[in-house]
């Protein structure tokens, strides 16, 4: 009998995370789906729509796997906004008015992240310093920098490569969701490269954290500090592995985020740090760490973009309604969550 409770609150555990995430993804189904019958005469329900929603958020897709792998720490990074201004700033003016090859200031782009995140982490992992501090230092230096570097807005037009990267889509194998137009012209959805790049992201950062010592380390931490200890965990170097890890996922999705826009301005991806902490949030990810999914975090993003798109779909409602009804959305899981972890307190 000793042994088997344990066993039985695992059960109870995986149960409340199971059912915050399908919560999560019914919730983007039935939101989804109220979208293409409402608005099935402007085009809602066609496939293209769903792909311009991951089209346009696919940097956001990759900075929400590098919160969530930060958040499951117990840890939070308010910075990837500002970090993804200056990198896509940098790569702007470099390309613009440096003269220089995207083919070399992409990778620096990478290098940058690496540098931003070693920093942030060594002050959080091994100098204790809180995260939110710390990060918030990050955030009001990337922005400084983002207006050192220009306080114009930089259109990127001369690279043949960003143009090409920009432009480059894949049509959908077998004509999936192919449509007349006005015109009675086929139409064949496609999605954009750096979709494509996200979905890669997002797939690889499920791999680490649910089959790497990396990711397994992330939840014992941030589950319980001292018992992470006890096991022979290196908590410093997983907290400052994870600001890594993040850092470098911000560094892809200015990547995505440039070719999405092809352009840098110092007002670049303003508040996109509370659209990847709502979005791990209502994706189940709790707040005081340990639990997370990025499958769930990429709902709470799809969540968050459908919103955004009904919002312009209808023409009339006010641009502020999806930071409104994203707020709203945000109370009602947290108090989920604690509701949770309050019945789980009781039954353990």
């Amino acid at each position: 009998m000793i042994h088997a409770k344990p066993a039985v609150k695992e059960k109870k555990s995986m149960n409340s995370n199971t059912i915050l995430l399908l919560l999560t993804i019914g919730l983007f189904v039935v939101m989804y789906a109220a979208g293409c019958i409402a608005y099935a005469d402007k085009g809602f329900s066609k496939l293209q729509t769903f792909l311009d929603i991951l089209k346009n958020n696919a940097g956001l897709i990759c900075v929400t796997c590098g919160m969530t792998a930060v958040m499951i720490t117990g840890g939070i990074d308010i910075s990837v906004g500002a970090v993804i201004a200056m990198e896509c700033m940098f790569l702007a003016v470099g390309v613009e008015s440096w003269g220089l090859p995207a083919q070399l200031l992409i990778p620096l782009m990478l290098v940058i992240g690496v540098v931003f995140g070693i920093i942030q982490g060594y002050c959080v992992g091994y100098l204790g310093i809180q995260p939110f501090i710390v990060t918030m230092a990050g955030m009001f230096f990337a922005r400084g920098m983002t207006a050192v570097i220009s306080t114009q807005q930089v259109s990127i037009t001369s690279s043949p490569l960003m143009t090409q990267l920009s432009t480059m889509k894949f049509n959908m194998p077998f004509e999936i969701g192919a449509y007349l137009n006005k015109k009675g012209k086929l139409m064949v959805p496609n999605v954009s490269i750096y979709v494509i790049i996200a979905i890669l992201v997002l797939i690889a950062t499920f791999l680490i954290l649910r089959y790497t010592r990396f990711g397994r380390s992330l939840y014992a931490v941030g589950g319980n500090q001292q018992s992470a200890a006890l096991m022979g965990l290196d908590v410093r170097r997983t907290r400052f592995s994870a600001h890594i890890f993040c850092s470098v996922l911000t560094s892809i999705g200015a990547i995505c985020y440039v070719l999405n826009t092809m352009c840098g301005t110092t007002r670049q991806a303003l508040g996109l740090e509370m659209d990847a902490i709502s979005s791990a949030v209502i994706g189940g990810t709790l707040l005081t760490g340990g639990v997370g999914n990025v499958f769930g975090s990429f709902f709470g993003v799809l969540i968050n973009g459908t919103i955004s798109s009904l919002v312009k779909t209808n023409g009339k409602l006010s641009s502020s309604w999806p930071n409104v009804v994203t707020a709203l959305l945000l109370c009602f899981f947290i108090v989920l969550q604690a509701i949770f972890a309050k019945v789980k307190a009781r039954r353990s």
